[in-house]
């Protein structure tokens, strides 16, 4: 069967010293590398934060606070700082992520009215990107995932992969949370099992 690996958001903006910075993210990149220069993968894809300045997802455009909650267009969105902006440095990918063998690049989050967690469409389910189609055209049947941050863009992503019909598995040593809270990680890899995905440890 074929495989893939997809890294999410390995960016600058949520490594060390970034604006959405996850703690201790710069330690899996090591991991993700060993992996991409792994020559049983069919496909090497990153996922790309890439939002529009004037983001609805942004506290700075809502005259919020971060970590508030606003309805829009009918929907939650969290407010997160202004971060990945298109073309800026906190958008680029970390400059130790081994990229030599990536395949293909899938971009998120452009709609400036929706955010995208997941690699494979918005949040609110109505706009996909090419990743499900792209994945299914290069007949890939697993799918493995890294990257960041487990709790948020890691998590729909792997989710989204099940419900896609792949086989999907997270490797849990290639993946970090923004959100450190006791039991974060325990409950986000609950959710994740209970929605068949596996867990490579």
């Amino acid at each position: 069967m074929k495989k893939a690996l997809i890294v999410v958001d390995v960016q600058n903006d949520f490594c060390e010293g970034g604006a959405l910075a996850v703690p201790n993210a710069n330690e899996i990149i090591p991991y993700i590398n060993l992996l991409m220069e792994d020559s049983t993968y069919d496909e090497i894809i990153l996922t790309q934060d890439w939002h529009p300045a004037n983001h609805k997802s942004f506290a700075s455009n809502n005259g919020k606070k971060v970590g508030e909650s606003i309805e829009i267009n009918g929907y939650s969105q969290f407010m997160w700082p202004d971060h990945c902006v298109q073309g800026s440095y906190g958008a680029e990918f970390h400059k130790d992520l081994y990229l030599e063998k990536v395949t293909h690049i899938v971009q998120k989050g452009q709609n400036p009215e929706v955010d995208s967690y997941s690699g494979f469409q918005d949040n609110n389910q109505l706009v996909k990107t090419d990743l499900e189609d792209y994945l299914k055209f290069k007949d890939i049947e697993i799918v493995e995932i890294v990257g960041l941050a487990l709790d948020y863009c890691v998590k729909f992503t792997c989710l989204d992969s099940a419900k896609a019909g792949f086989i999907t598995c997270l490797h849990y040593k290639g993946t970090k949370a923004v959100n450190v809270k006791p039991g974060n990680y325990k409950d986000a890899i609950i959710e994740l099992l209970e929605n068949n995905v596996t867990i490579l440890s």
